[in-house]
C-alpha cells in the first residue's frame, strides 16, 4: 500500500523559531511553497508557518474574533492566539503549534483524512522525532497519476501478497484507466469482503469491480465457549 514516504518530498526547507517573519515570507515566496517547518536545534518540529498566518497580521484587529459575553468570560484560547500573532516577529510567534505530523509509514489515505478534517494543506513528516520530509495535498494527488500497470503491480503485490497474505495468482486483476476489476476465490466470507474495501482504498483506484467468490460463510461464526477448567478453550 503506498505510504507518505512514496510521496513525500525529502528535501524540506526549515526555519528557526528566531527568524525574522521576513525571512520567512522570502522563504514562501523563494521556494514557491505555502508553509514551512520551524524545527530546533535537534531538528524537532515545533510548529508551521503558513500563509494563513501571514494573512492574520495582513487583516489586523479585524482577524481576532471575538466571542459573545467576552466581557463576563474573558478572552478565549483562539483570541488569545490571534492576538500572538499579531504581534508576531519571529517565526517562533507566528507559526501554528503544535504541529500536526505524520510517520513515514503512514498510509496517504490516513494523511488525506488528516489534512481535510485538520482543514491543513500540508503535514511535516516525522521519524522518531526527526524531520525527515514533508507531504502535501499536491504529493497525494499525483498518487492518481500512477499508470494502470503500476496499479495492477500495487494489487498485487502490496494489497493481496502482503498486506492479505492471499496468492496472487488465485485472482484475475485488470486496471483500465483507474478502474480495476478483480476476480478470485477465498476461502472466508469476511476475506472476500476485506479484498473489495482494501482495493477500493489503493491510492489511484478511481472505481472497484470487486467479484470475488468464496466458499465459507463465516458472519457467524463465534469463538469456542471456554470454561473454568479449560481456560483456553473446549479440548
Amino acid at each position: 500500500m503506498l505510504t507518505v514516504r512514496d510521496v513525500m518530498t525529502h528535501a524540506v526547507k526549515t526555519v528557526r523559531p528566531e527568524t525574522p517573519l521576513k525571512d520567512v515570507a522570502r522563504v514562501l515566496l523563494d521556494r514557491g511553497i505555502s508553509g514551512v517547518p520551524v524545527v530546533d536545534a535537534k531538528g524537532t518540529v515545533l510548529g508551521v508557518v503558513s500563509e494563513a498566518d501571514f494573512l492574520i497580521k495582513e487583516q489586523g484587529a479585524r482577524a481576532v474574533r471575538h466571542r459573545r459575553l467576552e466581557t463576563l468570560l474573558g478572552e478565549s484560547a483562539e483570541v488569545r492566539t490571534q492576538r500572538d500573532k499579531l504581534a508576531a516577529g519571529t517565526a517562533g510567534q507566528a507559526m501554528t503549534a503544535p504541529a500536526v505530523t505524520v510517520a513515514p509509514t503512514c498510509a496517504i489515505s490516513d494523511a488525506a483524512a488528516i489534512m481535510t478534517s485538520r482543514r491543513i494543506n500540508r503535514l511535516p513528516v516525522v521519524d522518531k522525532d526527526r524531520l525527515v520530509g514533508i507531504v502535501s495535498r499536491a504529493d497525494l494527488v499525483r498518487a492518481y497519476l500512477r499508470t494502470d500497470e503500476e496499479l495492477v503491480q500495487t494489487i498485487r503485490e502490496d494489497v493481496l501478497l502482503r498486506i492479505l497474505w492471499l496468492d496472487p495468482a488465485g485472482f484475475t486483476v485488470e486496471v483500465r484507466n483507474g478502474e480495476a476489476t478483480v476476480r478470485g476465490t477465498v476461502e472466508r466470507r469476511s476475506t472476500a469482503a476485506i479484498v473489495a474495501e482494501t482495493i477500493r482504498l489503493v491510492p489511484g483506484i478511481v472505481n472497484a469491480n470487486v467479484d470475488v467468490n468464496w466458499t465459507l460463510d463465516d458472519r457467524d461464526v463465534e469463538p469456542a465457549t471456554r470454561s473454568p477448567e479449560f481456560p483456553y478453550g473446549i479440548h
